[in-house]
């Protein structure tokens, strides 16, 4: 049996330092035991997007070869992945959140999608109930958006799939929760996604199964000013978080948790630790904002769509009827600038649809305007919900480790040989047979 555990974005370098504390024993163990190689990716910090490298680790092909940009465009694209090449060889597979990542597997033995991605849920019924409501929970998570439905199904989940180990740790990510620790809500969802890893590897056994965490990722980029083995200058503000608190440090120790709980259930089991890509420390102050309403602040700017789709953070989809209509909509969008004329946000036109971007990275006051066509549009703030202070920023080199290495077989190598690394290690062929559509 082979596990892969993909913790997006770790900063490794940071899991050395806090090791060096006499912190994280499980992870510090297995890299003296296994050593620590690096992955090389794009170079372009444009194209260092977590929905890139994942594709790469997924598909063997780096950027240039798969082409797919934005989060949940998997789908469209006919390009082979991991586990049905896998699966076409005789191997059960199982995924749990794999950023984008479509369920092309025939008969898995589990396959829940990641909360962006529009694909369907294999396995177990309480797998498909429990999707829907972390869907939820992520994408609405800036404007802090629970729905009753999703508050019920999430605790339905927690019945089902929390094990009594971990009783303690969700009780204390609920109590922070409420307090003003909020970055405890992003650790109680992957702390579920590991325990159903666990139940469902335990209950359907298959021979190889990955597992997507994602709060590291993102208590990175809002909080790494605040950790301890921070050396640099920036701080974020008290209002912000407080200046004794290490959320780092918390994210951290949940996944030390997290791969110590895995290897005591499956102590047969080869593992595989991979990151894709990591966060350096950013060096400028800089906010995120999202819309609170997507459909409802375009209506009022007078952007013509038939429908919106958002996505990770400051990003949303924006589907119309033709492309006439995605023109005008582009057109529109561009059109809506500050008073210092810089645009509020990014377009991509793909045709009869828009990718956009809202990219202004400043404080938004409540005396904030901007303008479309030179008409003034007052009260932008409450449009908004602030998402973050940026503190870190894409590193294309990522980290990777293996069981079943010594540390002197710990050698940096290209992120696309990661699939054939996994197909190996399974006793199979890395032999994808689908290419990406010509351009």
């Amino acid at each position: 049996m082979l596990l892969l555990i993909e913790l997006n974005e770790i900063n490794f370098d940071q899991i050395r330092a806090y090791s060096a504390l006499g912190l994280l024993p499980n992870l510090t163990g297995l890299i003296n035991e296994h050593g620590l190689s690096e992955t090389t990716s794009e170079d372009n910090y444009e194209e260092l997007e977590p929905w890139i490298q994942w594709v790469t680790a997924h598909t063997g092909k780096p950027l240039a070869a798969h082409g797919i940009y934005r989060l949940g465009d998997i789908v469209d694209h006919d390009l082979d992945q991991i586990w049905e090449v896998l699966e076409r060889q005789g191997v059960r597979v199982g995924a749990i959140s794999p950023m984008n990542a479509s369920n092309r597997c025939t008969d898995p033995a589990f396959f829940v999608p990641d909360p962006w991605t529009r694909t369907r849920v294999s396995g177990a019924v309480g797998l498909k109930r429990l999707y829907a409501p972390i869907s939820q929970i992520v994408n609405d998570n800036a404007a802090g958006r629970m729905t009753a439905g999703s508050a019920l199904a999430l605790v339905g989940g927690l019945m089902q799939y929390a094990r009594p180990a971990n009783y303690l740790g969700y009780l204390g990510n609920l109590w922070n929760c409420v307090g003003k620790r909020s970055w405890h809500k992003a650790m109680l969802l992957d702390r579920l996604l590991a325990d159903v890893f666990v139940k469902q590897v335990a209950a359907t056994r298959p021979g190889f199964a990955s597992l997507f965490l994602n709060a590291g990722a993102h208590i990175q980029h809002h909080y790494l000013f605040n950790s301890r083995v921070y050396g640099g200058p920036l701080r974020n503000p008290e209002w912000y978080v407080g200046r004794d608190e290490d959320p780092v440090l918390d994210v951290y120790a949940l996944y030390d948790r997290v791969v110590g709980d895995v290897r005591a259930a499956f102590p047969e089991a080869r593992v595989m630790l991979a990151t894709g890509l990591h966060q350096d420390p950013h060096g400028s102050e800089t906010f995120y904002w999202r819309l609170r309403d997507h459909a409802g602040f375009l209506k009022q700017v007078e952007v013509p769509f038939e429908r919106v789709e958002p996505r990770m953070s400051r990003d949303f989809i924006l589907f119309c009827a033709d492309v006439k209509q995605a023109r005008a909509a582009e057109r529109r969008l561009n059109a809506i600038v500050a008073e210092d004329g810089r645009r509020l946000f990014a377009v991509d036109n793909r045709g009869d649809s828009l990718f956009v971007e809202l990219i202004w990275a400043q404080d938004i006051p409540e005396d904030f305007c901007c303008r479309v066509d030179n008409q003034p549009i007052a009260g932008l703030r409450g449009d908004v919900a602030f998402v973050a202070v940026k503190n870190g920023q894409h590193n294309g080199i990522g980290y990777f480790l293996d069981t079943a290495h010594t540390p002197a077989q710990a050698k940096r190598f290209p992120l696309a040989e990661l699939p054939a690394r996994v197909a190996a290690a399974c006793s199979v062929e890395w032999s994808p047979e689908r290419v990406p559509e010509a351009a």
